[in-house]
């Protein structure tokens, strides 16, 4: 059995705390402290969890050997290329960093020291997506809608970093294929920077995306639908859960745990409707991706989502963004 992996937090706001709390309870990390540029919220978690508050970042980085970036996008590549030069693992909420460029140092400088980057694109790890793992994807065409109720903290990045992002990458990820064309619009209501937006991408293959986010709705919504060949699906990301509609020929076996709905067609070309809701893994999303990231350092593995699709879905968000600013008309 592999001893523990040390580890640290830095920065300790809402998210940061979260990933504090969830490193006390993954058993395969030893969580040994944070840092935080506030004096008196770093000693005030800390003295929660029991660990150390650093005075500094270097006197964290000295003690552990990978780290949660839990710090304002405008700070990621510092704090992150700081620890790497340290020989430090690090985890990086997403965006991975504030632009392509300085993500792009940062994956070659954690290739040359040899250490691990993660980027926390966490709806990767929700329980209604872990339920697809054994269904195959294929989508061709794809609608997502993000809705959130507003809430100061987040708003000082546009809702295409902060929201839509968690949509795209999930649909890079899906859609094995080239982007061939963005187009987008939104808009600011209120913060000064854009609330609402819309985009619609197009691969290479033929694939199609439409993505919606908000952070000025009434209700929250985080739904995805996907449609590819003889196959709907739909995830719900807040309920955790994932619904199948499936066509198959007449006398083909279905797979268990499924449901007849009806038939089309006649003779030949007549077909079963089943609906089919697959098993739903009883896993904290965060939690479970904290601890494949202690896991790929400890194997020395690669991780479930690498610096470099990070920058991919910041590469298109950053795209989009620039697609609305283009066309923007000042009120």
């Amino acid at each position: 059995m592999k001893p523990k992996t040390k580890v640290g937090v830095i920065g300790v706001g809402h998210l940061g705390n979260l990933h504090a709390k969830m490193y006390d309870m993954i058993p395969s990390a030893d969580f040994v402290g944070i840092y935080d540029i506030d004096p008196v919220r770093s000693k005030e978690v800390a003295e929660h969890y029991g660990v150390q508050s650093f005075p500094d970042l270097d006197a964290l980085l000295q003690e552990v050997e990978a780290a949660s970036v839990v710090t304002p996008t405008s700070n990621h590549f510092d704090t992150a290329s700081h620890a790497l030069h340290k020989g430090v693992h690090v985890f990086i909420e997403k965006p991975i960093t504030a632009d392509v460029s300085s993500a792009d140092a940062l994956i070659k400088l954690a290739q040359e020291k040899n250490r691990i980057v993660q980027v926390g694109h966490i709806e990767r790890f929700n329980p209604a997506i872990m339920a697809l793992k054994g269904v195959e994807l294929n989508p061709m065409f794809i609608e997502s809608h993000r809705l959130a109720q507003f809430n100061p903290r987040g708003t000082d990045v546009a809702v295409i970093l902060d929201l839509m992002i968690h949509d795209i990458d999930i649909i890079l990820s899906l859609v094995n294929s080239p982007v061939k064309q963005i187009d987008a619009n939104g808009v600011a209501i209120v913060s000064d920077s854009i609330d609402i937006a819309n985009t619609r991408i197009q691969f290479e293959n033929g694939a199609v995306a439409n993505i919606t986010a908000s952070r000025i709705s009434q209700k929250k919504m985080r739904k995805m639908r996907l449609f590819q060949r003889d196959t709907y699906i739909t995830i719900d990301f807040l309920q955790g859960l994932a619904e199948l509609y499936r066509l198959f020929s007449d006398g083909t076996d279905t797979p268990e745990l499924t449901m007849m709905l009806g038939e089309i067609g006649e003779g030949e070309q007549k077909k079963k409707i089943v609906y089919q809701r697959p098993e739903v893994p009883d896993i904290n999303a965060l939690e479970y991706e904290l601890a494949q990231f202690i896991n790929a350092v400890q194997h020395d593995t690669a991780p479930l989502v690498t610096g470099y699709e990070g920058k991919k879905a910041l590469e298109v968000a950053l795209e989009v963004l620039n697609k609305i600013e283009e066309q923007t008309v000042p009120w």
